[in-house]
């Protein structure tokens, strides 16, 4: 009656596994030609099962009587040896593959050699075939399952992967050709179609459209980008057609760059991962000379010391289950496929990861210190105000910008930006630029100085303090003080939320360190409710406040810098987890980085911390609930009370569970 209700119950749980595979077969994700036909095989298998459980033994008894004694028998066996060879033949071959290359104490092995013994025994005794063929059934389930969940997050990280251009148009005699995209040299003009890719990083000279950039920063809608502006490799343009002028080679291109880092990321493995493989090397071979030595030891001990029957077919049974219980299956296979399904997570959020083991480290980040220009601001300068003006505001920058039009300095553009009219030169005579203070030129015929206070102490002009937080540029014309202009950086738009949403995370103290004066520093950092800012910094004083930081923390509490220059890099590199801005940051930054931002948001980076501490939450379940059942099941095994259904669970089980559990990194809810 007992073995009655197993089976239906066996049948039941069969039926459900090949429900939800035909659920997840009919979308349409997708799924390999492989997998396709893997699915295609448990299914053929699992029917087969469940339609030999239902064929009564007294159908073999009568093919006893017409044919020859035992005939009924093996034909039965025959009918699960086929089943069995249907599901199992792909394991048979990497077990004799692994032998032969002296890798001998795998998975495969396992689940091979206690399925053999398993039909063997049920030979012998003319017993039940069942439960060998569901041990590896439900193995292949499994591993359905986890290459399932594999292909699904790499096809997260391939989207990174789709941005590879396949080819760079250049204009010779007139046509378009299509060259390869190593070949064409910096300096050179491309041209991009509606619907390609953005090959190389340049900057537009000609044309305008909307830029697709999803495959790279997440972000679901386009940019817009016009003649002057620079765009980054792996963008599509959607509407218009482009002429651009490549500033890099294709090696040196952001495409490249972010390909390098993805093919990379798997190599770095996290201290959980690290573990499982160095505990599967020892693990594995002590449980099969342990299943060994409960075959072989308590028969011989029964016979020659207890003068009891050796009884070795329970013996032999009870090693084989024990081997099926002890497939570490489970930890092998979940606890790399959550980091990876991790990766791909981030990776769908624009936010690229280079390694499972960043992954770990960034999980357990209780300090996030920001630079300030092009991190936390746009590093984009713009006229904020115009304050004691002896003449018309518009008069005083257009005063400016003509003065200024000489140099390429960040003040000056934002100047040339505000003023808003091209630059006439026949205007403008006798520049002289002094380093540190500013410059002096003649426009029409006037002398306009425009500096910084050190300028109007050496002309020897009294001038107003200003009391705004900013670059103040102060004004005079022809030896009289005109005014002054406040030029300021934009601070981002999530920049005040991405503090608050890290604070929410759970993060003790947000820094801000920059090489900005104190004033202007100390209203960035009130306006954003950054706890700390430390100002005035050059680059090696970053490092050297970083390295004091990385001192005062709890030992086990880790410290992210999130920065966006070439100055950065040296910080980036110290901290316990770098974090670099991707689209635009220099690629000094994002190649010292361990985590790249790919749409520069600092918002990204509190979801990066939630997915970090999800992944590791669900690898840490995953391990007490694999090593929990696998050493309960094991000692009830060795005793003779688990029977090879509690095996299938113990090993087969618990690996769709801990799968199942891991595809959950591939998913995180909405800030």
């Amino acid at each position: 009656m007992q073995e009655v209700v197993i089976n239906i119950l066996l049948s039941a749980v069969i039926i459900m596994a090949a429900s939800l595979l035909i659920v997840i077969g009919c979308r349409k994700d997708g799924m390999t030609k492989k997998q396709r036909i893997m699915m295609i095989r448990i299914l053929i298998s699992a029917g087969i099962l469940l339609a030999l459980q239902f064929i009564p033994a007294e159908l073999f008894d009568t093919i006893d009587r017409y044919l020859f004694p035992s005939a009924g028998r093996w034909i039965r066996f025959a009918c699960y040896l086929m089943d069995y060879l249907l599901i199992g033949c792909d394991i048979l071959r990497k077990a004799a593959k692994g032998i032969k290359n002296r890798q001998v104490f795998d998975e495969s092995f396992l689940m091979a050699v206690a399925t053999i013994g398993a039909m063997a025994l049920a030979i012998y005794e003319n017993g039940e075939y069942l439960e060998a063929i569901a041990v590896m059934l439900f193995y292949q389930i499994g591993e359905w399952f986890q290459v399932y969940a594999v292909g699904k997050s790499r096809r997260n990280i391939s989207n990174l992967m789709d941005i590879r251009p396949d080819y760079a148009n250049i204009e010779r005699n007139g046509k378009l050709v299509q060259v390869d995209p190593e070949e064409v040299k910096i300096g050179s003009q491309i041209l991009v179609q509606p619907g390609e890719k953005v090959p190389i990083d340049g900057m537009i000279v000609w044309g305008s459209s909307s830029l697709n950039t999803s495959a790279l920063t997440g972000e679901s809608l386009p940019r817009e980008v016009e003649a002057g502006d620079e765009v980054i490799s792996g963008c599509i343009s959607m509407t218009g057609v482009l002429k651009i002028q490549t500033t890099k080679e294709f090696g040196e291109s952001t495409v490249s760059r972010i390909l390098d880092l993805v093919e990379n990321a798997s190599s770095r493995k996290s201290k959980s991962e690290d573990f499982i493989s160095k505990f599967a090397k020892i693990y594995t071979p002590a449980v099969c000379y342990c299943a060994m030595a409960l075959a072989f030891f308590p028969p011989i001990a029964r016979m020659l010391f207890m003068g009891l029957p050796a009884n070795p077919g329970v013996w032999i049974y009870r090693a084989l289950t024990f081997l099926v219980i002890s497939c570490p299956c489970a930890l092998v296979i979940s606890i790399p496929l959550s980091f990876f399904a991790g990766i791909g997570g981030a990776s769908k959020e624009g936010v690229l990861v280079k390694g499972s083991n960043y992954l770990e480290i960034l999980s357990q980040t209780k300090y996030v210190v920001f630079d300030k220009t092009g991190t936390m601001t746009m590093g984009v300068f713009e006229v904020n105000g115009i304050h004691h003006s002896a003449i018309e505001k518009e008069k005083l920058i257009e005063y400016a910008a003509l003065a200024e039009s000489a140099s390429s300095h960040p003040i000056s553009k934002s100047l040339q930006q505000a003023y808003g009219k091209e630059i006439d030169r026949t205007r403008i005579s006798d520049i002289k630029e002094i380093s540190g203070n500013g410059v002096v030129a003649k426009v029409d015929g006037m002398e306009v100085a425009a500096g910084n206070d050190k300028l109007m102490k050496r002309l020897n002009i009294p001038y107003q303090d200003c009391h705004q937080a900013g670059t103040i540029i102060h004004m005079a014309i022809d030896g009289k003080y005109a005014g002054h202009i406040v030029i300021s950086d934009k601070i981002k738009p999530h920049a005040k939320a991405a503090v608050a949403k890290l604070k929410k995370a759970g993060i003790e103290t947000i820094i801000m360190l920059t090489g900005d004066g104190a004033k202007v520093a100390n209203q960035v950092a009130a306006s954003l409710g950054i706890d700390e800012v430390y100002s005035q910094l050059l680059p090696a004083d970053k490092v050297e406040k970083v390295e004091e930081l990385l001192q005062k923390k709890p030992g086990r509490a880790k410290l992210a810098f999130v920065g966006d220059g070439i100055n950065d890099a040296p910080v980036l590199s110290r901290a316990d987890i770098g974090i670099a801005m991707g689209a635009m940051g220099s690629d000094a930054a994002i190649e010292a980085a361990d985590i790249v931002l790919m749409d520069d948001d600092p918002l990204k980076i509190a979801k990066a911390i939630k997915i970090s501490r999800k992944c590791l939450g669900i690898v840490y379940q995953n391990i007490v609930l694999a090593l929990a059942v696998k050493f309960a099941c094991l000692a009830l095994g060795a005793v003779g009370i688990a029977n090879m259904y509690l095996a299938i669970f113990a090993d087969v089980g618990v690996m769709i569970l801990a799968v199942l559990n891991g595809i959950r990194c591939l998913f995180v809810k909405k800030l």
